[in-house]
């Protein structure tokens, strides 16, 4: 992977919000291998580099909330030649309870707007996603309104399991062994989704 993206809108107000699981993901890799996340006006967002053996990897946090996320990968990708099949974008994900993780390739965004937004920025669905789950409230209409809301205790313990889960495949992601990556991290103890 040379680009890794986590999903979530700026500012504290959005900080602890279900929709900020992207964010929480990145920033805890972030701290895990020693990289600083700076404002980077170019990308719109906030970015680090990685170096070996960590990969040799960009983070970014657009900072264009969840809608315009596609912006700030767009920028940094073009910058670089980062192709999509090597770029990895980290989001919440409503089909799938608090707890459960899942990694995949391509398709569709699901209802994403972010994902959705990324996608019509690089002209490709072809790129990876880590999908961190957060539940649905069960109605639809209440779908906003829940993921820009904080989750309850045991929803945030089960989301930074997974969280904690999914960051021990780090190492196979970062030397592009995603579909190894993709049966461990599926095959490890958790939350069936």
């Amino acid at each position: 992977m040379k680009l890794v993206v986590g999903l979530g809108n700026p500012g504290r107000k959005y900080q602890a919000t279900r929709h900020n699981a992207g964010f929480w993901w990145v920033e805890r890799l972030a701290e895990r291998v020693g990289v600083g996340l700076r404002a980077e006006g170019r990308f719109q967002g906030l970015a680090g580099r990685l170096s070996p053996p960590n990969g040799n990897t960009w983070l970014l946090l657009p900072e264009t909330f969840m809608n315009h996320s596609g912006r700030a990968v767009a920028a940094l990708a073009s910058f670089y030649r980062i192709q999509p099949t090597d770029i990895l974008v980290v989001h919440d994900e409503l089909d799938l309870p608090p707890g459960a993780v899942k990694l995949k390739k391509g398709g569709g965004a699901g209802g994403h707007n972010g994902v959705s937004d990324i996608a019509s920025q690089l002209g490709t669905k072809d790129f990876w996603r880590l999908r961190i789950g957060i539940g649905h409230p069960g109605v639809r209409d209440e779908v906003i309104d829940y993921v820009l809301c904080a989750p309850r205790a045991e929803e945030r313990r089960a989301i930074d399991d997974a969280i904690e889960r999914s960051l021990e495949i780090w190492p196979l992601m970062a030397e592009s062994k995603m579909e190894t990556a993709m049966h461990k991290l599926h095959t490890t103890k958790g939350p069936v989704a």
